[in-house]
């Protein structure tokens, strides 16, 4: 059709030529209203982001001569950082002897990884990365993330500052 003829056309309809696959021989257009196809293409960016989930990765550094309570605080740092959704990159750093012995490392880490089964699985399988073993930790997709508690309140809902 020839542009004048599309033109006329889409003045008539009251109707905007867009012109849809410029590289396409002849190239293709189209009779729409171009204002309500971009506030329906803004709309639908905006629902796209809001429907984005932000992927978080918390960092917990271990050592392998870790004393028993240590191990329980970190490994509670650990599953606070999984029931809240975030991914969790565990780090068991080496120091001289100790890069001698890695298998004291990857028992650590296959016992915080059973510790935690209920919560999370093993993303990225321990593995030696210079003087350090890393390790990363997701949560469950079936789990539900907690809602952060209000700073500024406890539990009986009143004010703490």
């Amino acid at each position: 059709m020839r542009i004048e003829d599309a033109l006329r056309l889409a003045q008539e309809a009251d109707l905007d030529l867009v012109e849809v696959a410029p590289q396409a021989r002849p190239p293709v257009c189209r009779l729409m209203d171009y204002g309500k196809f971009k506030y329906e293409s803004a709309q639908k960016a905006r629902e796209s982001r809001r429907n984005q989930q932000l992927t978080v990765i918390k960092e917990q550094k271990l050592r392998p001569k870790i004393d028993t309570h240590d191990y329980e605080t970190k490994r509670g740092h650990v599953i606070r950082f999984l029931e809240h959704g975030n991914k969790v990159k565990v780090t068991i750093m080496f120091r001289g002897r100790e890069q001698s012995r890695p298998e004291l490392g990857f028992r650590l880490l296959q016992r915080l990884a059973d510790d935690v089964a209920d919560l999370g699985f093993v993303e990225a399988a321990p593995k030696q990365d210079g003087r350090n073993m890393i390790m990363v930790l997701a949560p469950h997709k079936t789990q539900k993330t907690r809602p952060k508690a209000s700073a500024g309140t406890d539990t009986t809902g009143t004010d703490t500052n």
